[in-house]
């Protein structure tokens, strides 16, 4: 199977999972990517049965909206039972590395409220140690030389990511060369770094449950194998 077939393949398993899990009416979380477009795609069989969806980005909701799904402000929700978004990279512990569509602020709010995180992606985003993808850090215009140099600080080599603004209006450093063995004490430090939006590792709050998209079918796994 090709990439995209992967991608196609764990988007309807989401839409599946959503359809059996969400109760009717209730709020669904939309990530951002080429994984999360699949899966917006796959969702507008079942817009009915959905109260609403939250964007983690603008590309997100005009998406959504272009399949004639209700979208909210997340400010005008109390609940969210499921999040659904993609990864650059996951670890066995379910910690991610996101933030390559340039979402990632948006997206870990998101994430927060939501009950659920489910991660999709195909095996190709699964590994040991995190920090093979570049790392990607939001930052304040006006501090972006200082975190830059904070993070070269760190072990790091960041590198300002050209030509884009986030939705927030913010830049994004990407941090090469890092092997990252505790990615919730790594997420901490750098957010405290003055300037720092936030950064693309979600560990703090990593995924409930990941759809890997195999050659052999989708499989599901949990970050309490109980669950």
């Amino acid at each position: 199977m090709t990439q995209d077939e992967l991608k196609q393949a764990v988007a309807r398993a989401a839409r599946d999972y959503v359809a059996d899990r969400l109760p009717v009416g209730a709020i669904l979380g939309v990530g951002t990517g080429s994984t999360a477009n699949y899966f917006i795609d796959q969702i507008a069989g079942i817009k009915d049965r959905l109260g609403g969806t939250v964007a983690s980005s603008e590309a997100t909701a005009k998406r959504l909206a272009g399949h004639g799904i209700r979208v909210l402000d997340l400010n005008d929700v109390d609940a969210m039972g499921i999040y659904v978004d993609g990864a650059d990279e996951i670890d066995g512990s379910m910690a991610m590395v996101k933030g390559g569509g340039g979402a990632l602020t948006r997206e870990k709010i998101v994430a927060a409220v939501a009950d659920t995180f489910v991660c999709i992606c195909d095996a190709s985003k699964r590994v040991q140690t995190l920090g093979g993808y570049p790392l990607p850090v939001e930052v304040i215009p006006m501090a972006c030389a200082y975190v830059s140099r904070e993070l070269t600080k760190l072990g790091g080599k960041p590198k300002l990511r050209e030509g884009l603004v986030t939705d927030n209006g913010n830049l994004i450093l990407d941090v090469h060369g890092l092997s990252i063995t505790d990615p919730g004490g790594f997420e901490e430090r750098i957010n405290q770094i003055v300037g720092v939006v936030t950064n693309g590792l979600f560990a703090q709050r990593g995924a409930d449950v990941l759809l890997l998209a195999t050659a052999d079918g989708v499989q599901t796994m949990h970050a309490n194998p109980a669950s």
